[in-house]
C-alpha cells in the first residue's frame, strides 16, 4: 500500500481533526446526501496543489475553512496532510514515508509542506509528477465528472492523457523553457540596443585615445631627445669651461710677470742720466698703444655682445616662422568677428528681395569681407611678432655698425702706433749702452704682452659663447619640464651611444660638431610645436573613460554570446522536449487503446473503442498591419493554426452507433468509465479516487463495474464514494460519515476482514 492516510482539519465540514487510514486495496466512503462525503475527494485535490477554488465548490479562499455551526465555532485554517510509504521510492526524495500538506489562512494566504518543511508549490507538482499524480488528474473522477473526458475537445483530452502519461513534468520543462527563451531574446534584444547606443561613443573616445597616444608616443620621442641632447650640451660646456680654465690661468700669470718686467724696465729708463728724448717718446707712445689696445679689447666685447644678441633674435624669428607654418587653427578676438558680423547685416540690410543682381553684389562683398578677414587676422599678430623682432635686430646692427667704425679707428691708431714704436724700436737697437738693453726689453715684454692680449680675447670670446650656451641650456630644461615632466631632468642617467647602441667615448660627445646638436635643436623644435598644436587635455580621464567603455562594451559581448548560446541551447531543449512528448504520448495512446478496447469489450459484451491523434485547423484573428488611424473596414484578418488532439471513436455491439453524439446517458458513463480505468493501466498512480461515477449504472452495470475496481485494485488504490451496494462489496474497509446538528461531518468505519473474524 502506498498511500497510508489523509488527515483533514477545519477543512470546508471536517471541522474537527479527521482521519481515514487507507490499508487495503479499496476502500469505500458511504453516507447520506449532504453528509460531507465528497468533501473528502475535494481534500485530496485540494492538498494535491489544485488551485481552482471554483472547481472545490468555492468563491474564495476562506469557503474552504469550516465556517462553523450551531454549536460550534468556525476555524481560522483549514489543512489537510497526505502520508505514503516511500520504502520503494515512488517518490524521488530520500525518506521511507512522505508527508504531504497544504494549510490555508482565512486571510487567503496558502502553505505547502513536505514532512513538515515549508516548500513551493512548484516542488509539489514536481514531486507529484514523478508518482503520475496530478491535483486534478485521472486519479480523482468527481461525481458528474466521470465523461469530462468524453465532452472535452480535443486539446483537453490530450492534455488529460498526457497527465495520465506522466508527461506533465515535460510539458511543463517545455512551458518553461519557452518562457526562458522569450526572456532570453528579450534580453538579446536589450543587449544588441546598448552595444548599439555606446557603438559611436566609443568610436569618438577611440580616436581621441589614438590622438593622445600619438602625443605620447611623441614626448617620449622628445624626452629620448632631450636626454641626449642635454647630456651632450652639458658634456660640452664643462669641458668648454675646464679647456679655457686650462689655457687661461697659464696666461694670466705670464701676464703678471710682464707686467712685473716692464715696470722694471721703466723704473731702468726713469732712472737713466743719460736718457734722452726718444726715451721719454717710446714711453708715451708705448702708453697711447696699450690705451689704443684697451679700448679695442672693449669694442671687441661689445660687438660680440650684440653679435650674440642678434644670433639669439634670428633664431626666435626662425623659430615663430617654422610656428607660422605649422600652426593649423588660430583664436581670434570676439569683437573682431562681431566687427565682421555688423558689416555682413550691413550689407545685407541694403538688399532688395527682388533685385536679384544686386543679392550676387552683396554675395560677392560678404566674400570679400571674408577672405579679408581672414587674411588680415593669418598675418597680423604673427607678422607684427617677427616685425618687432626684426626691429630689434636693425636697432643691435646699428648699434653695431657704430662699434665697427670706433673699432676700424681705434686698428687704424693702433697700426700707426705700432709703426711709430717700431721706428722708434729699430733706432734704439742701434745704441749699444744699458738703456738701450733696457729700451729692447721693453719692447720685448709689450711684444709678448700684445700676444698674451690677443689670446686672452680669444678665451673671453669663447667665455661669450659658453655662457650663452650655458642660459639656453638652462632655458630648454625649464622647457622640457612643462613640456613632457620632471623625466625630461633625469638626463644625467643617460649616456649618448652611436647608431648601433655603443656608448660613445668623452672625446667623441665633446669634440663633436656644434652643428650636430643644432640640427638636433631643430628636430626638437619642430616636435614642440607638433605637441602644443595637439593640445589635449584631460588625456587620463578620457583614457579611463575608453578603457571603461571597451570594458562594458566587451562585458556585453560576451553577455551576448552567452545569451544566444542560451537561446540556442534552449530551442534544442524545446525541440528535444516535443520530440519526446510526441513519441511518448503516441506510445502511450497505443497502450491505452489496447486497455480501452478491452474495458469497452467487457462494459458492453462487445463492440470496439479507440483513441486517435488527429490534427485539427483552427482559425484565430490577428491585427493587420495597417498604419495607425487608417482602416478599410477589415481590421482583423484570420490565419489557420493547427492545433493536434484525440479524437475518440467507439463501435457499440448490436448497433450502428459509431458517434459519441448518439449515445445515452448511461452509454456515455460506460465509456467513459472504461477509457479512465484504461488510461489508469497504463502508468498505474498509487491511489485511484471515485467520487459516485456508478451513479447512473443499473444493477447489471454495477456488476460490471465491480468487476472492474477488483481488477483495478491490483494495480492502485481505490476510494470508492458511492451509494452502490454492488460496489461497497468490494471494499475492504467502510467509512460512514455522518453530520450532526452542529454541521461537522464525522466518521465511523467498519473492517470486513476484522468483522468476518469477529463472526467466525
Amino acid at each position: 500500500m502506498y498511500l497510508k492516510s489523509i488527515e483533514i482539519s477545519g477543512f470546508k465540514s471536517f471541522g474537527k481533526k479527521a482521519t481515514l487510514d487507507f490499508n487495503v486495496p479499496i476502500s469505500s466512503i458511504v453516507g447520506p446526501n449532504g453528509s460531507g462525503k465528497s468533501n473528502v475527494a475535494e481534500a485530496f485535490s485540494f492538498v494535491l496543489g489544485e488551485q481552482s477554488i471554483k472547481s472545490l465548490r468555492g468563491k474564495r479562499a476562506e469557503d474552504l475553512i469550516f465556517n462553523g455551526g450551531k454549536d460550534a465555532t468556525r476555524s481560522n485554517r483549514a489543512s489537510v496532510k497526505l502520508t505514503f510509504n516511500n520504502i520503494q521510492r515512488i517518490f524521488n526524495i530520500d525518506f521511507d514515508e512522505v508527508a504531504i500538506e497544504r494549510v490555508v489562512n482565512r486571510d487567503s494566504s496558502s502553505e505547502y509542506l513536505i514532512n513538515g518543511s515549508s516548500v513551493r508549490l512548484k516542488d509539489i507538482i514536481e514531486l507529484l509528477s514523478s508518482a503520475h499524480i496530478g491535483a486534478s488528474g485521472h486519479q480523482i473522477i468527481s461525481q458528474g465528472e466521470a465523461d469530462k473526458i468524453l465532452n472535452s475537445n480535443i486539446r483537453e483530452r490530450r492534455e488529460i492523457i498526457e497527465d495520465a502519461l506522466g508527461l506533465k513534468i515535460f510539458q511543463n520543462k517545455k512551458d518553461e523553457s519557452i518562457r526562458k527563451l522569450e526572456k532570453t531574446e528579450e534580453n538579446i534584444k536589450q543587449v544588441e540596443s546598448l552595444r548599439r547606443e555606446i557603438a559611436p561613443h566609443i568610436k569618438f573616445l577611440k580616436k581621441a585615445v589614438e590622438k593622445i597616444e600619438k602625443t605620447v608616443e611623441m614626448k617620449e620621442d622628445l624626452t629620448k631627445m632631450y636626454h641626449d641632447y642635454f647630456r651632450r650640451e652639458e658634456e660640452y660646456i664643462k669641458f668648454e669651461k675646464e679647456s679655457i680654465a686650462s689655457e687661461k690661468n697659464p696666461l694670466i700669470e705670464s701676464s703678471h710677470k710682464l707686467e712685473k718686467e716692464l715696470a722694471e724696465a721703466k723704473e731702468v729708463l726713469a732712472k737713466s742720466e743719460s736718457k734722452d728724448s726718444r726715451s721719454d717718446e717710446v714711453v708715451k707712445v708705448e702708453g697711447k698703444l696699450k690705451e689704443v689696445r684697451i679700448f679695442k679689447d672693449s669694442l671687441m666685447r661689445s660687438v660680440g655682445r650684440i653679435e650674440g644678441e642678434i644670433s639669439s633674435l634670428a633664431r626666435l624669428i626662425k623659430k615663430q616662422n617654422e610656428a607660422n607654418s605649422a600652426m593649423s587653427k588660430k583664436t581670434v578676438d570676439l569683437s573682431q568677428i562681431e566687427n565682421v558680423a555688423k558689416q555682413i547685416d550691413l550689407e545685407i540690410d541694403g538688399a532688395s528681395e527682388n533685385d536679384f543682381s544686386k543679392v550676387k553684389e552683396i554675395f560677392a562683398s560678404i566674400k570679400k569681407i571674408l577672405r579679408d578677414f581672414i587674411e588680415r587676422n593669418k598675418e597680423n599678430e604673427d607678422k607684427q611678432a617677427i616685425d618687432d623682432l626684426e626691429n630689434e635686430i636693425k636697432k643691435l646692427e646699428i648699434e653695431k655698425s657704430g662699434y665697427e667704425i670706433k673699432l676700424k679707428d681705434a686698428n687704424n691708431l693702433e697700426v700707426e702706433l705700432s709703426e711709430q714704436y717700431s721706428f722708434l724700436k729699430n733706432d734704439i737697437e742701434k745704441e749699444k749702452d744699458s738703456n738701450r738693453d733696457a729700451e729692447k726689453s721693453l719692447f720685448r715684454i709689450v711684444a709678448e704682452q700684445n700676444e698674451i692680449r690677443g689670446r686672452l680675447n680669444g678665451l673671453e670670446s669663447r667665455e661669450f659663447r659658453l655662457r650663452h650656451d650655458e642660459e639656453e641650456l638652462e632655458r630648454e630644461l625649464q622647457e622640457a619640464s612643462i613640456l613632457v615632466g620632471v623625466s625630461a631632468l633625469h638626463y644625467k642617467d643617460f649616456w649618448p651611444t652611436n647608431a648601433e647602441g655603443v656608448a660613445l667615448s668623452i672625446d667623441q660627445v665633446v669634440k663633436e660638431p656644434r652643428q650636430v646638436q643644432e640640427d638636433k635643436k631643430r628636430a626638437m623644435e619642430k616636435i614642440k610645436i607638433r605637441l602644443e598644436d595637439a593640445g589635449v587635455a584631460g588625456g587620463d580621464e578620457v583614457v579611463k573613460e575608453y578603457k571603461e567603455t571597451t570594458e562594458r562594451d566587451t562585458f556585453l559581448e560576451k553577455e551576448l554570446t552567452d545569451l544566444i548560446n542560451s537561446s540556442v541551447s534552449l530551442k534544442n531543449l524545446i525541440k528535444e522536449l516535443e520530440e519526446k512528448l510526441a513519441t511518448e504520448f503516441r506510445t502511450g495512446v497505443a497502450k491505452i487503446n489496447s486497455q480501452f478496447n478491452q474495458f469497452f469489450a467487457a462494459m458492453f459484451g462487445g463492440g470496439s473503442a479507440s483513441l486517435s491523434v488527429i490534427a485539427e485547423k483552427k482559425k484565430k484573428k490577428s491585427d493587420t498591419d495597417l498604419p495607425e488611424g487608417e482602416s478599410d473596414g477589415e481590421e482583423m484578418a484570420e490565419e489557420e493554426e493547427t492545433e493536434e488532439g484525440l479524437e475518440i471513436e467507439v463501435n457499440l455491439p448490436r448497433k450502428k452507433t459509431k458517434g459519441l453524439m448518439m449515445l445515452s446517458g448511461g452509454e456515455r458513463a460506460l465509456t467513459s468509465i472504461a477509457l479512465l480505468f484504461a488510461i489508469s493501466q497504463v502508468n498505474p498512480p498509487p491511489f485511484i479516487i471515485l467520487d459516485e461515477t456508478d451513479a447512473a449504472l443499473d444493477e447489471a452495470n454495477s456488476k460490471k463495474y465491480g468487476d472492474m475496481i477488483s481488477e483495478l485494485s491490483k494495480y492502485s488504490q481505490l476510494i470508492l464514494i458511492t451509494h452502490n451496494r454492488e460496489t461497497m462489496a468490494r471494499a475492504g474497509v467502510i467509512y460512514g460519515v455522518t453530520m450532526g446538528s452542529d454541521g461537522v461531518s464525522r466518521l465511523l468505519s467498519i473492517q470486513f476482514e476484522e468483522a468476518v473474524q469477529v463472526a467466525k
